[in-house]
């Protein structure tokens, strides 16, 4: 099983940058894709980006292309999200997920089914 806890979130300013982390306990982390997500209030939650097993593929939301980097170090069974030239309406709490669908699109979230509880994230004007 992937029991996943992240942890980086904060309050930053507009411009500001912050890395997220997401921590897997379990034993199957190094071959399962790995996706962000993040919900907003009132919102629904929505893809930001996902990463391969191996790392090397990666894709990304439109409105956060350019700014936001996903990696990941097996070895450390961590995920991590590199968040630069952060914008209000980056706020939200963000959650990592486990992909175990691989039938459907990397940004359903309905594919994932391994998730953190999340973290938040606020960026201040």
């Amino acid at each position: 099983q992937v029991q996943l806890v992240e942890s980086g979130g904060g309050l930053v300013q507009a411009g500001g940058s912050l890395r997220l982390s997401c921590a897997d306990s379990g034993r199957t982390f190094s071959s399962n894709a790995m996706g962000w997500f993040r919900q907003a209030p009132g919102k629904e939650r929505e893809f930001v980006a996902d990463i391969s097993w191996s790392g090397g593929n990666t894709h990304y939301a439109d409105s956060v292309k350019g700014r936001f980097t996903v990696f990941r170090d097996n070895a450390k069974n961590t995920l991590y999200l590199q968040m630069m030239s952060l914008k209000p309406e980056d706020t939200a709490v963000y959650y990592c997920a486990a992909r175990t669908v691989y039938s459907g699109n990397y940004y359903d979230k309905s594919r994932y089914s391994y998730w953190g509880q999340g973290t938040q994230v606020t960026v201040s004007s």
